[in-house]
């Protein structure tokens, strides 16, 4: 076995709205229950872990692990413009607070995708008010516990519209995102709602600007309160590839599509933060002419269709850190599969990959597995199941480890692979 670095942590991440239930002031929730919507279902009551949230802390310390992602969830912190909610606050502090009492690590991000209702009544982040509406939330949590923390990440997967936009989706998913979005503003009585992971293909740029402004600022306005705190954002990154590898064109055409993905985020980070947040779930092969490989049919694929590649997470990291020279905190990765074996074959030959680029002098501090548990995944809402732990929606919500957390937890515990 090969050792990772001492104080590796090792974890697994949540997102509020995909695990709390019941966040009726947010833009999804609004949007899941608009007619037409692209959301298949709406989120309900979630893995109610708004109030069990102890429950998944145990959870996580059962598994061996030392680091707990999670996300707050605007929306209940500022209900209203202006207004904050003293009980909310109390809320995640607490959660913080369990953390540290269990010996976990919370590494928490401010924003995961979903935000006010309000906001989003705005025009969400095309909003040339949005990165100080944000700073203003920024800095108000991180007076309220910032001094508990070490690591915080400002928003998650900022290049996302791009990102799915390149991976090809079916026409109608761009027909039916422009219908949700009307059908929000028609019911909202605004000119222009916009849902934050809801993003039309020509509004992608728009967007990118507001959020690389909001991070901005957003880093400020946390720096302002607590400097000592460890500020990034979480990139999601496909391994892009050449084939063959030696072919310069095939190479330029894999170059130019990481310049067009993640090109003004690496600088973003490079110039302003202390760490990079990387998440990974697959690859692409480029050939010369433009063109995606097709996919290699002895690999699994996910549930999105695309291969399930050990590799990918490794080459990611090490681009990531070659763009930037900044530390590296896997902040996701994992597969969304319903078959759990793929899942317990991927953890150990990702994590064997990632051992070579540590050992080649890629700065890594962790690893967060996606998921704790099996969540509500936004526009496909329960079908997809990336968790370590199965959700039982038919009784009381039933948490029960996968046998995939158990080869997860015998890595964390040796600190090696």
């Amino acid at each position: 076995m090969t050792t990772f670095p001492d104080g590796f942590l090792w974890g697994a991440s949540t997102a509020s709205h995909q695990v709390e239930g019941n966040n009726t002031n947010n833009d999804c929730w609004f949007a899941e229950h608009v007619q037409p919507t692209i959301f298949k279902e709406p989120s309900e009551l979630a893995c109610d872990s708004y109030n069990r949230w102890s429950e998944d802390l145990d959870l996580v310390k059962s598994m061996g692990l030392n680091t707990y992602r999670f996300s707050l969830e605007w929306s209940r912190i500022e209900p209203t413009e202006g207004v904050w909610d003293a009980e909310a606050i109390a809320h995640y502090e607490a959660i913080i607070d369990y953390c540290r009492e269990l010996g976990l690590e919370p590494v928490v991000t401010y924003n995961h995708f979903t935000v006010p209702h309000w906001f989003a009544a705005k025009s969400g982040w095309l909003n040339p008010e949005a990165p100080e509406l944000f700073a203003r939330f920024c800095g108000k949590v991180t007076a309220a516990f910032g001094h508990k923390l070490k690591y915080v990440i400002t928003m998650n997967e900022p290049n996302l519209a791009k990102l799915l936009e390149a991976i090809g989706l079916p026409d109608f998913v761009q027909v039916l995102s422009r219908q949700t979005l009307e059908a929000c503003s028609a019911k909202a009585g605004v000119e222009k709602y916009r849902v934050s992971n809801v993003i039309l293909n020509e509004e992608a740029e728009a967007f990118e600007v507001g959020l690389e402004a909001a991070h901005r600022a957003a880093r400020k306005a946390i720096k302002d309160v607590c400097p000592q705190l460890k500020v990034g954002l979480s990139i999601a990154m496909t391994d892009e590839l050449a084939s063959p590898a030696e072919d310069p064109r095939a190479i330029a055409v894999a170059d130019a599509m990481r310049e067009r993905l993640y090109g003004r985020w690496v600088r973003l980070a490079a110039n302003t933060d202390d760490f990079i947040g990387v998440q990974n779930y697959s690859r692409n092969v480029w050939l010369a002419d433009g063109t995606k490989a097709p996919s290699d049919p002895a690999l699994p694929q996910n549930q999105m269709h695309t291969e399930v590649w050990a590799p990918s997470l490794a080459g990611c990291v090490r681009w990531a850190h070659q763009q930037t020279g900044i530390n590296i905190l896997v902040t996701e990765h994992g597969v969304g599969s319903p078959d759990d074996s793929v899942r317990a074959d991927l953890i150990p030959a990702a994590l064997a990959e990632l051992r070579k680029a540590i050992a080649e002098g890629v700065p890594v501090l962790g690893y967060c597995h996606w998921s704790l548990m099996d969540n509500f995944e936004w526009i496909f809402g329960y079908e997809f199941q990336f968790g370590l732990v199965e959700v039982d929606r038919e009784h009381d919500l039933k948490r029960t480890r996968k046998p995939s957390s158990f080869v997860y937890e015998k890595i964390a515990r040796a600190n090696a692979v």
